[in-house]
């Protein structure tokens, strides 16, 4: 039976049950399918999605932007001139405006706290298209390239390394709500927030899932069914590049790396990537990477998550 997720905000993924994370995969993979085979889906025929843009972006946009219209439906892009968020006007009232002429609110945003109030005030449901805290929508996109390569989720480990950022926090999570086992290996001092790591230890106290915390990468990644990445320094943190550079050297994922995962391991990244940094293009163009159907994966999930949402 479908779960009704009407109305529902997406700020985190711990705001998903598992079920629902299931459900979204589902429908996904169903959405997929009509794309591939040519079978119209107008689900959101007349509805229209309001996307609030401080960051640039070409993946998020361009997947919500599509998503909306192969759904039948309107995006309406709204860039960092447009808004100036908490600046030109209160986030309070773009949120009241806002949820009365569009259906659906993405943003993308620096501060989690902005998606936070956006929720607070729409009417309609808002979507956390990426800030500095989490990336759910990024991450639901991952779990389906996951589903697909190994027709399931519980029981497989997935070794992330690199900076323990918004992407890790949102694997975190989505591991623990689904039981996979999930190995985060960072430099000292650059490890996930306590907070996510304690909150994902409790959902595995009913999923069964494992949350590792460690700084050690060839630990981490022995024997994973998944080797997943990020950039070294995130929008925001150019000042610090230099300096990540070469405390995470030792954590790049190249091939002598990867090859401590299991012989059917996949190599992930959520792009953009700064190849022969966090990983080599060796490691990028494997025939196991598949980063490119995560980024493909991000427009189908997001099409489920839409669904979901509006309907």
């Amino acid at each position: 039976m479908a779960i009704d997720m009407k109305g529902k905000h997406l700020l985190s993924i711990s705001d998903l049950t598992q079920e629902e994370i299931y459900q979204i995969i589902e429908t996904a993979m169903m959405l997929k399918l009509d794309r591939q085979t040519g079978r119209p889906h107008e689900l959101l025929k007349g509805k229209t999605l309001g996307m609030i843009f401080q960051k640039p972006s070409l993946r998020t946009r361009v997947a919500f932007e599509a998503a909306m219209t192969q759904l039948g439906g309107h995006g309406i892009y709204l860039g960092p001139e447009d808004i100036k968020l908490g600046k030109r006007e209160k986030t309070e009232d773009i949120a009241i405006v806002l949820s009365r002429m569009v259906d659906v609110i993405m943003a993308r945003v620096f501060g989690h706290e902005i998606v936070e109030e956006l929720a607070r005030y729409s009417k309609v449901p808002v979507i956390n298209g990426l800030s500095d805290f989490e990336h759910p929508t990024q991450i639901l996109g991952d779990l389906l390239t996951i589903y697909e390569k190994f027709r399931r989720l519980d029981g497989l480990k997935l070794a992330y390394v690199g900076d323990g950022n918004n992407v890790a926090h949102s694997l975190i999570y989505g591991a623990a709500l689904t039981g996979m086992f999930i190995h985060v290996a960072t430099p000292n001092g650059y490890e996930p927030d306590e907070g996510v790591v304690r909150k994902a230890r409790e959902f595995a106290k009913s999923t069964g899932a494992v949350v590792e915390i460690t700084n050690d990468p060839q630990q981490a990644v022995k024997d994973a069914d998944v080797v997943y990445t990020d950039v070294w320094a995130s929008m925001g943190q150019e000042a610090e590049a230099e300096e990540r550079k070469k405390v995470f050297q030792p954590y790049q994922v190249n091939i002598e790396l990867f090859e401590k995962a299991k012989p059917t391991a996949v190599f992930m990244h959520c792009l953009p990537a700064h190849y022969e940094e966090e990983v080599t293009l060796e490691v990028g163009r494997h025939p196991r990477s598949v980063i490119f159907d995560q980024a493909e994966n991000r427009m189908h999930s997001i099409k489920a998550i839409l669904v979901h949402v509006t309907r």
